[in-house]
């Protein structure tokens, strides 16, 4: 029984009763889809302020409250004698209150709204400085990314935000379903897996340097007669003790002069590490910068991809995929480049192409299917504001069998194109462009398209290579309005084959021995591809810049936040 009264007073004093209350917060989302089977109760909500209205010579006022639980709003009317109308109604203002959903009068366009008893909480805004326009004015989405802070308040950019949350959450419920684990690829590598060059850097040097040179100015290294000095007393010293010892002098007397010994050695010890500080990044011989001083002891980049690091448990636990930023110093500004972005990037063992195309092309129709099933709403949106035929093509992709088709064959019949003069020109073994691509899928098979063995010469390294040595088992998914959606492959699992294909694409053997291990200790077939999460969004919404679709865009010349 005792034990009883001590969990009931630890529970009780759990309860933090010196606490201000938890706050039971209804969604706008949950409100509006009850309608008027809710009519009557009363809720607690909180939003901001999209537009807002004084009516009835002020006596009253109509407030249109966003939570970002949905793209719709809810109605809030509020009495002039239950808070001061003025500090509400500024587009937004934030604020949380009580009050009883009703069914409001016939005739308006809300099926709901709420009467406010009490305004518990208002985050007031200066209506002169607050950047975002009030009411049906808009702001252009490039000005939007001058206040990215801001922007997740609009219309737009919430419904991105929303399909962009159901398509993480789908993703991951799909592998789920599919028997992958999720694995935490590194952020920080010291491989290059595109093998591009095009890698941000992760160094202390510069930083390293500054301290240096500060110190430096503060306390100048020593000079050499400063280290011989030095050395002078250390001899000295040790001197001393020999005579101490040679005397046969108490322990005491050689022990205190051992201690005064051992600071002076240790006085040159530092003397002399402080004079090898030299202002600067520190270089070798050669005249190569020395990263054998960096913070890992050799060179390291933002990751480009966390392809190469899965394989390491996709050829342990079978089926694995990563989900996370990549980084690429590409110094493009068109519309469809970022320097953060995000990947998908599931691997296979025991699979070949076929079943890596077979993947990417379910994968791909989950997510669609998942947004019809789950984001009408803001699909919608995005269908009445940008793109007529959002809702069309994520119905056509998510049922329709993709066209598969060698890349030797997608040459041929762009090269019999007629009705369309191509930028680029086309011919065997260059990279297709995305308008090739999005020719490919839109106007000769009106569908998703896969292009598979492409030529080695512009595909990475770690893909195999095919029996006819020109080309590798690699493939794309073409989709409409985005053209490449997926870029994946069957990796080279022979030894021999991959060390040889590192070296011609002019890397170093040494960075890939752990990615070679893998193939020199039970080497397995196996198969992946990545899937760039930005652009699966840009597919889904018909937006045309990828700098709107990913929260907090990074691009040359732009990191905000």
């Amino acid at each position: 029984m005792a034990a009883d009264a001590v969990a009931a007073a630890m529970a009780a004093s759990s309860l933090g009763s010196d606490l201000e209350p938890a706050t039971v917060r209804t969604a706008i989302r949950d409100v509006l889809a009850a309608g008027t089977a809710r009519a009557g109760e009363r809720v607690v909500v909180g939003g901001w302020v999209r537009t807002g209205r004084e009516q009835g010579k002020g006596t009253f006022a109509f407030l249109e409250l966003s939570d970002g639980s949905c793209a719709s709003t809810l109605q809030v009317i509020v009495d002039a004698a239950v808070h001061p109308l003025a500090r509400l109604t500024a587009t937004g203002t934030s604020v949380l209150v009580e009050g009883e959903i009703k069914e409001p009068p016939e005739g308006t366009k809300q099926n709901v709204e709420l009467k406010v008893s009490r305004v518990l909480e208002v985050g007031e805004v200066d209506a002169a400085a607050y950047p975002l326009p009030k009411g049906k004015v808009k702001l252009t989405l490039e000005k939007l990314r001058d206040v990215v802070h801001l922007r997740s308040r609009t219309n737009t950019i919430g419904a991105v935000a929303r399909i962009r949350h159901q398509l993480a959450f789908a993703t991951h419920r799909f592998f789920h379903e599919n028997a992958f684990l999720y694995v935490h690829t590194p952020i920080i590598t010291t491989s290059d897996c595109e093998g591009a060059g095009e890698m941000f850097q992760v160094t202390t040097l510069f930083s390293q340097a500054e301290k240096t040179e500060k110190e430096l100015k503060e306390n100048p290294a020593p000079s050499e007669s400063e280290i011989e000095a030095a050395k002078v007393i250390v001899k000295e010293k040790g001197d001393a003790v020999a005579q101490l010892k040679a005397a046969k002098a108490s322990k005491q007397d050689i022990s205190a002069a051992v201690d005064v010994l051992n600071r002076a050695k240790e006085h040159v010890s530092k003397l002399e590490e402080r004079s090898k500080l030299k202002p600067g990044i520190p270089r070798g011989d050669d005249g190569s910068i020395a990263f054998e001083n960096d913070f890992f002891k050799r060179q390291a980049f933002l990751t480009v991809s966390g392809q190469l690091q899965v394989e390491t448990y996709a050829c342990a636990l079978s089926s694995v995929y990563t989900f996370g930023p990549t980084f690429r110093a590409e110094n493009s500004h068109t519309s469809r480049h970022l320097a953060e972005f995000w990947m998908v990037e599931p691997e296979i063992a025991f699979a070949n192409l076929q079943d890596d195309m077979n993947c990417a092309e379910k994968y791909i129709q989950y997510l669609c299917k998942w947004l019809l099933d789950h984001c009408r709403e803001d699909m919608e949106f995005m269908v009445k504001n940008y793109d007529k035929s959002a809702i069309e093509r994520l119905e056509l992709v998510s049922s329709t069998p993709f066209v598969r088709i060698s890349y030797t064959k997608a040459v041929e019949l762009l090269k019999n194109v007629t009705d369309k003069k191509f930028d680029n020109k086309v011919e065997w073994g260059i990279d297709l462009a995305s308008e090739h691509e999005r020719y490919l899928t839109e106007d000769i098979f009106k569908k998703p398209v896969i292009v598979y063995n492409y030529p080695k010469g512009i595909k990475a390294f770690y893909m195999r290579l095919n029996d006819d040595d020109k080309t590798v088992a690699a493939m794309d998914v073409l989709v409409p309005k985005v053209g490449e959606l997926v870029g994946g492959s069957q990796r080279e699992e022979r030894l021999d084959v991959l060390k040889q294909r590192i070296l011609d694409a002019g890397l170093p053997l040494e960075p890939y021995e752990w990615y070679l291990d893998l193939r020199r200790f039970g080497s397995v077939k196996h198969s992946g591809f990545g899937l760039g999460f930005e652009r699966m969004i840009l597919f889904a919404t018909g937006m045309e810049n990828i700098r709107d679709v990913i929260p907090f865009p990074r691009y040359p010349g732009r990191a905000d936040l």
